[in-house]
């Protein structure tokens, strides 16, 4: 029987917990702010994509609410420097795209209800 656990193995003596990372990138991005809207980047719907390489290296590709969004340097450079404070991370590549545009449709339920949306 399979686990529900991922794993990718290197070199048969190291395992990297692709599971866990993600869990611990995840929390990460739980912890960032658009300084506008009081809801983390997460469930605002900003992170399209999460990435991880077996060298620890991580590759983000994000929206912005606008693409005059006022905080559009600033947010990249916070979420880039945030992970990669995460223990046995190398690298992070944060890529902005506005493909597709951002829009409320993109925020979680729980954004929605905690910007009186529902």
């Amino acid at each position: 029987m399979l686990s529900s656990r991922a794993t990718i193995k290197i070199n048969m003596e190291t395992e990297i917990d692709t599971a866990a990372l993600g869990e611990d990138i995840v929390k990460v991005l739980k912890g960032i702010y658009d300084p506008e809207i009081p809801v983390d980047i997460y469930e605002l719907g900003l992170i399209y994509d999460v990435m991880v390489n077996t060298d620890y290296e991580v590759k983000i590709l994000m929206t912005l609410t606008s693409p005059n969004c006022p905080v559009a340097e600033s947010l990249p450079r916070e979420v880039e420097d945030k992970v990669k404070n995460i223990e046995n991370i190398k690298d992070v590549e944060v890529e902005i795209t506005f493909d597709p545009p951002w829009s409320k449709d993109l925020m979680s339920e729980e954004a929605k209800l905690e910007l009186g949306m529902l």
